[in-house]
């Protein structure tokens, strides 16, 4: 098997009001090394994680639906509790990404094991079925008979089978594995003919159900064999219940589960560019928009216990132990990309980053490598991390995969031009082109970034390399060589660079980060505090950190030691909205700040402001309360605020 990426280009049924093709690609993975950095150090302990797993375990829910004696018991929490095989699925998009990425051998061979045992039970099961869902074949068969409300029968069916469908689909795009794409299409061959016979009103009955990316994977199918019918199956896998305000911009996501949402959404942009539909994609974006304006917190994240607070009060995210979900960040990146590709606006690669650094890099433990769930806003709460033997949440799985993907939007491209999205750590080699480029950087840790040409023969290519939002244009400085560039042409959020490349050439640029401030969406006095793009959190104390590795427990991903009273937090005492100026550095190098004229009380005043990413094993304070001083009716307004 290759370490390549399939690069699949849209087949355009053209239905309404259309759209032009795709304008820009994502690299394959296989073509972005990550070098020294945070964002290399977090894919190394990934990788530690995916192979302390035992793949015998994730496959036992497989062999024991296809009546094939099991090698090991299977794993528990929820791998043994109504969710058996969805981590399958997760393990199979993380080694196929991972072995893209690093080219490491155990994960190919993982793979492949893994890969081998599930086409043995879709062999057995004889019909191109193959799942984990427990009592799965009794299922599919009441639902086959024209019963769709049998998917409230067990715990979120078509979500737990899409991630099969998501791995099979990966393991043959970032791996290039054929078996794969005949498991693949064998599977959804299964599933069209168990959903045709369905009117549209049962399936869409049976879509009130989560049911993940399905629409998604099926329309990629389609893209992958050319065949239409798994296209307009994919469509009627659409759920209208979302689909339709959105085509009329009166979406309402309040208290809707938001994780059942995005991925929808995802589907609709995918289907969108399949059939060249604008409404669609229109909608799509209207989504992302709305989201990222009214829900989206400091750290790229969104969400209260799972679902979408009301839009102008945020108090239950600061009084909860449930805040932002990993797995919709997961989602939310997703379906960003795909936004960018056919809309490159800067503003989406500013989330991207925002998220990428913020909530996903953070997301992980840099020594044990286990994966947070929630994420909460509370002042002075903590979160706890997944144990490899212990614990298989939804944010288990996508977690596996987000430390491998860190490559994948760093650069993108199309005929003529590259552009420059993220500044991390890496080399691009564009084979096509005959051109490596390689950027140095200590971002976010320097405002600095230098990338640095080779080439076999001199090439002509536009360089556009973004300008984040937070940047003011007229302080980048940018040399080529040890020529200092005054006046360059920018373009859409682009600095634009067109010349003959020369092997040896480089750009040096430097983007002058400052501190920033970032208020909750309502509008409510609570404050974020950043650094350029980055987080700036403060570690309060480390006291009460009960099952920081969670147990497994089936609520072990909630972080349940005690709340500290809200009123007793730190505070920011300022009477002007804007209190930068009184925050000072400590350490540059080191992204460390401190803020002692602003805090109250006393004994927190030497708190240290640092990137959240590279805080764990602590209680911590993103979101500050920001009072124009101290009495009796700010504290009153703050132990209010534990009582709503």
């Amino acid at each position: 098997m290759q370490r390549i990426m399939v690069w699949l280009l849209p087949f355009f049924w053209l239905a309404g009001n259309t759209l032009p093709a795709q304008p820009l690609r994502s690299f394959p993975l296989s073509q972005v090394q990550l070098l020294d950095g945070p964002f290399l150090r977090a894919q190394q302990v990934d990788l530690q994680y995916i192979l302390a797993l035992d793949p015998d375990r994730l496959l036992a829910p497989f062999l024991k639906d296809a009546g094939i004696p099991l090698l090991k018991e299977s794993y528990g929490n929820w791998e043994n509790s109504g969710l058996d095989g969805h981590t399958a699925g997760h393990y199979v998009s993380a080694l196929s990404a991972m072995y893209a990425a690093t080219g490491n051998e155990e994960c190919l061979r993982r793979l492949n094991y893994m890969l081998s045992w599930l086409d043995s039970c879709q062999q057995k099961n004889g019909n191109g079925y193959v799942g984990g869902v427990p009592g799965g074949h009794a299922l599919w068969k009441e639902i086959s008979e024209g019963n769709p409300n049998a998917v409230s029968k067990r715990w979120v069916p078509l979500y737990n089978i899409h991630k099969l469908y998501a791995g099979l689909y990966h393991a043959y795009t970032y791996a290039g594995s054929e078996k794969a794409l005949g498991m693949l299409t064998k599977l959804t061959e299964w599933l069209y003919q168990l959903i045709t016979p369905l009117t549209d009103a049962q399936i869409q009955e049976m879509l009130r159900v989560e049911h993940g990316g399905i629409n998604e994977v099926v329309a990629q199918v389609a893209q992958i064999t050319g065949e239409k019918k798994y296209l307009d199956l994919a469509v009627r896998l659409s759920h209208r219940a979302l689909l339709d305000p959105l085509l009329q911009r009166k979406v309402t996501l309040e208290g809707l589960h938001a994780n059942t949402q995005i991925p929808k959404v995802a589907g609709f942009k995918y289907i969108a560019d399949a059939r060249g539909d604008a409404d669609w994609s229109d909608a799509s974006a209207f989504f992302w928009k709305t989201v990222v304006d009214q829900w989206t917190v400091s750290i790229g994240g969104n969400s209260v216990r799972e679902h979408f607070n009301p839009p102008n009060d945020f108090s239950s995210a600061l009084q909860l132990n449930e805040g932002p979900e990993t797995c919709n960040t997961y989602n939310m990146l997703h379906l960003t990309e795909y936004l960018y590709l056919t809309d490159p606006q800067t503003a989406y690669m500013d989330y991207y980053e925002k998220a990428l650094f913020n909530h996903i890099l953070s997301s992980q433990h840099p020594g044990k490598g286990g994966f947070v769930y929630f994420t909460p806003m509370r002042p002075r709460h903590y979160r706890v991390y997944s144990q490899p033997q212990e614990t298989f949440w939804c944010c288990v799985g996508t977690g596996m995969e987000n430390h491998a993907k860190y490559g994948q939007m760093i650069y993108a491209h199309d005929d003529r031009s590259l552009y420059v999205n993220l500044f991390i750590a890496s080399r691009l080699d564009w084979k096509e082109k005959g051109i490596q480029i390689t950027q140095n950087t200590r971002f976010p840790y320097s405002d600095k970034t230098a990338l640095t040409v080779k080439v076999t023969e001199p090439a002509r290519l536009d360089l556009k390399i973004r300008i984040p939002e937070w940047v003011n244009p007229a302080e980048i400085r940018l040399s080529i060589g040890k020529r200092r560039m005054n006046d360059v042409q920018i373009a859409n959020g682009y600095i634009v660079l067109y010349r003959e490349w020369r092997d040896g050439d480089e750009v040096a640029l430097e983007f002058p980060m400052r501190i920033g401030l970032d208020y909750l969406p309502d509008g409510s006095s609570w404050a974020s505090i950043k650094y350029g793009p980055i987080v700036l959190a403060a570690i309060s104390d480390s006291t009460g950190l009960d099952s920081l590795f969670a147990p497994g427990s089936r609520w072990g991903h909630i972080a349940r030691g005690p709340y500290y009273p809200i009123e007793e937090s730190p505070k920011v005492v300022s009477p002007q909205k804007d209190f930068r100026a009184k925050i000072k550095p400590i350490n540059k190098d080191q992204l460390t700040f401190k803020m002692p004229a602003l805090i109250y009380p006393d004994k927190y005043k030497n708190l240290v402001l640092r990137p959240f990413f590279d805080l764990h094993d602590a209680r911590y304070i993103i979101y500050w309360p920001v009072v124009p001083e101290v009495n009796e009716k700010e504290l009153e307004k703050l132990k209010n605020l534990e009582k709503k």
